[in-house]
């Protein structure tokens, strides 16, 4: 934590998770509002839904990759220029993306756009464990999630509404927009939070070293899946959402804000009720509650879809629910995560969010092709995702101290 906290930020806390929330709606943004456009997008660029496909996929790889090298960045460059930067490469590459003329250039810019949105997630986490000792971390990081989660509630909306009323071209135009804010928003009010004494000089050979060292520690790589790789069960939704929720659930491009309403509202109270909880309960008390509850509405999501035909009105408040369970432990698990490496925050958040986003992308660009045909496979692809993550907690949560 930066002994001088306390002088770089007098606003209120609140303020600084509303501030470090739109860094971290980038993503959920850029994946969210063009969904609903997706089959105007296949038809004016004329691309198969596998060539749609790949520019979620191709976004959320560069994601992945990118982010081994943010949160190391900035600690060695600082939080802020890190932060400047990725937002300017983001409505740069949205730009790209509006003046698309084929899927191979909508792909190209969409990568660049995974490999710097990346930026306000990562070092954002990093910024929160500078600021704050670890229960009012846990707040923080609770509070950051619930303004979060009102970004990819409102971006289906808006992208279905300005694909209906103008064209997908406006969609990435809006996103420019969003990165234009946050970048003047944090160039005015973002201070810098890393300590000079805590900063470390860059050098790849001795990233790619500490790199290592995280990988092979058991701890942090068990850590990393178990609060990554349950995101996935409610996430593939997300990624299948053209089909799940335009055929499935037979919900036109307008009403698919119903569903993100849902998935994401079980992420705010989750994260509401985490908040609340931390320094009256355990973590792993808090850990374990979530995990029961996504397993609980796992087996119900499959049994409901082997007796009954899809329905919104069922399928909606099941995901709702594993989204709260997941928004419950996630604050505690990350900040596990953050102080396996205390002297390198930024490097532990850089390659949690890579093992994530990896793991996203295997989603998008292969799980989820293969599964989105049906609900009864969606729903085992979820139920299977969860219990990576449930296994990875189980076996490591002898070694985390109480």
């Amino acid at each position: 934590m930066n002994p001088e906290a306390s002088r770089l930020w007098r606003a209120p806390r609140w303020a600084l998770a509303v501030l470090l929330a739109g860094l971290g709606m980038v993503g959920p943004f850029s994946i969210d509002t063009y969904l609903p456009a997706f089959a105007g997008i296949a038809a004016a660029l004329q691309a198969t839904p596998v060539e749609m496909q790949q520019t979620l996929s191709s976004y959320l790889l560069g994601f992945a990759v990118m982010n081994l090298f943010h949160g190391a960045l900035s600690d060695s460059f600082g939080r802020r220029p890190v932060v400047l930067v990725g937002m300017a490469v983001f409505t740069l590459a949205s730009v790209g993306c509006a003046l698309a003329g084929s899927i191979g250039q909508l792909v190209f810019w969409r990568t660049v756009q995974g490999m710097s949105a990346g930026a306000g997630i990562v070092v954002s986490r990093a910024i929160i464990r500078d600021m704050f000792p670890p229960s009012e971390a846990q707040r923080v990081m609770s509070q950051v999630t619930i303004f979060f989660g009102v970004a990819p509630a409102i971006a289906p909306m808006v992208g279905g509404f300005l694909f209906v009323h103008a064209d997908w071209h406006s969609i990435f135009w809006f996103l420019v927009l969003v990165g234009v804010a946050l970048l003047v928003a944090n160039w005015r009010l973002l201070p810098e939070t890393l300590h000079e004494k805590d900063r470390h000089r860059f050098h790849v050979g001795e990233l790619m070293r500490g790199y290592r060292q995280l990988v092979i520690n058991r701890r942090f790589v068990l850590l990393a899946l178990a609060s990554g790789i349950p995101f996935n069960g409610m996430f593939l939704y997300v990624l299948a959402a053209p089909v799940f929720v335009g055929e499935h659930l037979q919900l036109a491009p307008t009403q698919f804000f119903w569903f993100f309403c849902f998935s994401i509202g079980g992420i705010m109270g989750g994260a509401a009720l985490s908040g609340r909880l931390a320094g009256r309960i355990q973590p792993k008390r808090q850990i374990r509650i979530g995990f029961t509850i996504m397993v609980l509405v796992s087996l119900l999501n499959v049994t409901l879809n082997l007796l009954l035909p899809p329905s919104p009105f069922w399928a909606l408040p099941v995901i709702s629910t594993f989204s709260f369970g997941w928004a419950l432990m996630v604050p505690v698990v990350t900040l596990m995560v953050l102080d396996v490496v205390p002297e390198r925050r930024g490097m532990a958040s850089s390659l949690q969010a890579c093992i994530g986003s990896a793991a996203n992308g295997l989603v998008a660009g292969v799980v989820v092709p293969l599964v989105m045909h049906s609900t009864l496979a969606l729903a085992l692809a979820s139920m299977g995702l969860m219990s990576i993550g449930l296994l990875s907690w189980l076996w490591i949560k002898g070694d985390v101290p109480s």
